[in-house]
């Protein structure tokens, strides 16, 4: 399917009142807020001008007639042709992630969709492999010159696909995973932060490791000197390691994945680490805190999404609630929590309802330090709320 624009693209026509929302840069336009589409029942994923009900054009975007989204913005004002937009988007990305990221760090994401102005796209770079992840109807359509730019840009050694999840399945996509461009590999070693990570493209979570909490492991090893620390749902062992990095005198990580345990003693052996540098314990995290006699000076609670969806919520903040009660109660005096929620559906505000009431139950007094999010390589516009997900709070027992 050609990504080119060589005939006059559809017009979307949005109801009188309903433009304030995308004029404030939010790039998701919902069904009911579209008047009309001239003409009408455009291809999912085909290039939309986008106009208020006046006919001043507001930007372009691409549209699915099938979805509540029912058109995503990738520019606002005059466009170019979209090679040229998705050429600009990724170059304008790179630019910015050269500004901050470390010397000492080769992980990173380089394509954070619509925070990045590409919409449904996510590239996530490990050192000279990319990961690529389309997620929309309209991203679908780009991929040939998404895989163009980034091999003009970067000229790495592979470029990766792995397409999946609920969102493809609501665009009317099937999950895809192939070799794009390059070699054909099944895992590299990165670094972060000057600590060596191994990734596993085929059987590792998303596209291989979780980047965007690569500033709180940093931030972990700051703090975890001559520290008792918790890893609670370890993954493949990030905190540990940037905790013993930073001086940790005991590690303790749970998880309930033995894959992931196993690449987190390979991620051990890989930093020069002996084999009992970390207590890793297969299991469920919140039945060790709850069970464990021990005490810990630093805990790190990062559990998976507990609200997937808006209706998931209600019961997320009970499971919140009851995780961080039981993090709590473990925590030594003067000891530090960082807890984390990692869905759009329980966030900011919500987040921190839950740690109070968690801290009432517990019996903790706990000062707030800092509130934590993912790093700068997961930009968000600022119009777009939605685009928020990763809360994290840094507590410290009084």
């Amino acid at each position: 399917m050609a990504d080119a624009v060589t005939a006059p693209l559809a017009r979307a026509i949005l109801k009188r009142g309903r433009e304030g929302p995308v004029r404030g840069g939010n790039p998701w336009i919902f069904s009911q807020a579209i008047d009309r589409v001239e003409p009408s029942s455009p291809e999912a994923g085909s290039l939309v001008t986008v106009h208020d009900a006046s006919g001043a054009l507001i930007g372009m975007g691409y549209c699915n007639p099938a979805t509540t989204i029912a058109i995503r913005m990738l520019a606002w004002g005059e466009a170019p042709a979209i090679e040229d937009l998705v050429s600009r988007r990724i170059k304008s990305a790179l630019e910015l992630r050269r500004r901050f990221i470390r010397d000492d760090t080769n992980s990173y994401r380089l394509v954070n969709g619509d925070g990045d102005g590409l919409s449904g796209v996510v590239v996530d770079r490990f050192g000279d492999v990319l990961v690529v992840q389309i997620l929309t109807a309209g991203a679908d359509r780009m991929r040939a010159t998404i895989v163009a730019a980034l091999n003009e840009l970067l000229h790495p050694r592979s470029i990766l696909e792995r397409s999946h999840g609920a969102v493809r399945k609501q665009e009317g996509l099937e999950d895809h995973v192939a070799v794009l461009a390059g070699e054909a590999v099944t895992g590299t070693i990165a670094a972060e932060n000057g600590i060596k990570i191994k990734i596993d493209f085929e059987h590792g979570q998303k596209t291989g490791y979780f980047l965007d909490q690569r500033d709180n492991r940093a931030m972990a090893g700051a703090i975890a000197r001559d520290a008792r620390v918790l890893d609670a749902f370890c993954y493949q062992g990030g905190f540990s390691l940037a905790a013993l990095a930073g001086g940790a005198t005991k590690v303790i990580a749970v998880d309930t994945s033995a894959r992931a345990l196993e690449i987190a003693r390979q991620n051990l052996d890989l930093n020069q680490y002996p084999a009992n540098a970390v207590e890793f314990v297969h299991g469920e995290a919140g039945k060790f805190m709850a069970e464990t006699p021990n005490r810990f000076d630093l805990i790190v609670l990062d559990p998976p999404p507990l609200a997937r969806n808006r209706g998931d919520a209600e019961r997320a903040g009970r499971l919140y609630v009851e995780l961080n009660s039981v993090a709590m109660r473990a925590l030594a005096p003067g000891g530090r929590l960082m807890t984390f929620s990692c869905s759009t559906h329980f966030r900011g505000d919500d987040v921190v309802r839950a740690v109070r009431f968690a801290a009432s139950n517990a019996g903790r007094t706990l000062r707030l330090l800092a509130h934590l999010g993912p790093g700068p390589d997961h930009p968000v516009l600022l119009g777009h709320a939605e685009g928020e997900y990763l809360t994290g709070l840094l507590l410290a027992d009084l």
